[in-house]
Order: structure tokens, then C-alpha cells, then sequence
């Protein structure tokens, strides 16, 4: 970890060096998550409620996987252009470093940037609390940690996952932004408003309804049975993320170089 923060103290003084530059994509990942925002606010406006669901109950959902999103992009960025590295052989000379490559991928690339991502998703995640009528208990407080550290974790298990696709394919495959982009769209939203094999797909083969619809239900006291499986569902991140990372010391294993 030693290695990890000093990685991350090179790049984000090399990223300083053009600060106009830093503060102007800030702003500009700002706003990105805003515009979304403001087409969910019109979305309610318009129609009142989602099947049952309210404007703050699916703000707070969407405030959740955003945050989760960039706090994963921000410090997992490594992973998402691990395709630059096979491609110029530059992964070749991590591999006869003593130290990890997980280390060393993540430690590449960091988006410093994505605060602005993360300030917006805040406001509302804010907004989101100060509107509801939900009383807040010490596990409730504690699900919540644990659906955005959760929710990092299994955004990071997807960008290591399409990373370990490029030890085969060389080049990323677009077909991998599905479960990224696409995947953080569809979270933002309850899962079950989509058809059930949708829900089934990302409840058990990726989290997603793990470490924001179920334990939200929890949160604004909508379980059936016992609240216990809720309260625990987003740890399902965990569970996620280490059949990720022997997926990506697989790859590693049977790597045989670009040949450049």
C-alpha cells in the first residue's frame, strides 16, 4: 500500500502541473452526472413515481451508484486503459517488478478529476436524505457505508474483468462497457421496474441489486422477512470482486507478451 500511495502522489502532482486543464475536466465531470440528474427530476416530474418508487427514493438509489462509480473510476482507472499498456508492451515490464500487478495497474492511472462526479452525486445523495422520511439508525447509517464502499468494490471487479479480456484480445472490446457505463445507468434505477431476468442477472451473477435495491428496501423499511439479508446483501461485493482478481491472476498467468 506503501507503493499504491506513492504512485498516487506522483500522478496527482503530474496532473497539478496543468491545473486549468484538471479544474475544467472537474467541472466538466460535474455536470455529466448533473444532466442525468436532471433528465430523472423531469422524468418524475412528469409522471409522479416510478412502479411505487418516488423522485428522492430513486435519487438516493442513483446518488449510491454514482458515488460508488467514481470513487471505482477514479482509483481503478488503471484497469479501464490497461488496454494501452499490452498494446505498447509496457505490461511486460511490470511483470519483472517484485511487486504485484494489481498494485502496479491500479497505481498507473488515476483520474483526480472524478471529484466533480463525486461532489454532484453527493448534493444529492444529501438532498436525497434531508427529504426522506426515513429514521436513520446506527445499521442504517452502516448499510449505507456499506452500499458505496460495496458498490466500489464490484465496479472494480467489472474493470478488472474487461482488463483481463485484453491478455486475448490485446485491444479492449467496446462489448465490455455494457456492464460499466451500462451497468451504472441500469443500477441508478430499482431493479425491479426491469423485466426479471434483468433483475435476476444483475442480482446473482453481477450485484448490482445487492449494493443499492435490496438494501435500500431495507433502508426505507420495504423488506419482507428478515431485514438481517438486506442489511448484509451489499457484502455480495466481496463475494464479486475475489473470483475477479484470480480471473485477472489467470490472465496473467498464461500472458505471453505482445511479441514487440
Amino acid at each position: 500500500m506503501k507503493l499504491y500511495f506513492k504512485y498516487m502522489v506522483i500522478l496527482f502532482k503530474s496532473q497539478m502541473q496543468y491545473r486549468a486543464s484538471f479544474w475544467m475536466l472537474t467541472v466538466g465531470q460535474c455536470l455529466t452526472p448533473f444532466m442525468m440528474f436532471a433528465g430523472l427530476y423531469f422524468l418524475f416530474e412528469r409522471f409522479g413515481q416510478l412502479k411505487g418508487w418516488t423522485f428522492f427514493e430513486v435519487a438516493m438509489i442513483f446518488a449510491v451508484t454514482h458515488i460508488s462509480f467514481a470513487i471505482s473510476e477514479c482509483f481503478a482507472r488503471g484497469f479501464d486503459t490497461f488496454s494501452s499498456l499490452v498494446a505498447g508492451g509496457d505490461f511486460d515490464r511490470l511483470l519483472v517488478r517484485p511487486r504485484s500487478t494489481v498494485v502496479q495497474v491500479m497505481g498507473s492511472k488515476f483520474e483526480f478529476t472524478r471529484v466533480g462526479r463525486l461532489t454532484q452525486s453527493l448534493i444529492v445523495l444529501i438532498w436525497a436524505i434531508a427529504s426522506l422520511p426515513v429514521d436513520w439508525t446506527a445499521w442504517k447509517i452502516v448499510t449505507l457505508i456499506l452500499m458505496i464502499a460495496c458498490g466500489v468494490l464490484v465496479f472494480t471487479g467489472i474493470f478488472i474483468l474487461a482488463a483481463t479480456l485484453c491478455f486475448w484480445t490485446i485491444q479492449g472490446l467496446e462489448v465490455a462497457n455494457i456492464f460499466t457505463d451500462g451497468g451504472r445507468e441500469m443500477a441508478q434505477y430499482p431493479l425491479n421496474i426491469y423485466e426479471k431476468w434483468v433483475s435476476r442477472f444483475f442480482t446473482f451473477v453481477i450485484p448490482f441489486a445487492c449494493i443499492n435495491y435490496l438494501p435500500m428496501l431495507y433502508i426505507l423499511g420495504k423488506t419482507e422477512g428478515s431485514d438481517l439479508l438486506y442489511m448484509i446483501s451489499p457484502l455480495a461485493g466481496v463475494v464479486f470482486i475475489i473470483p475477479c482478481l484470480l480471473v485477472w491472476h489467470f490472465g496473467v498467468k498464461h500472458y505471453r507478451s505482445t511479441g514487440s
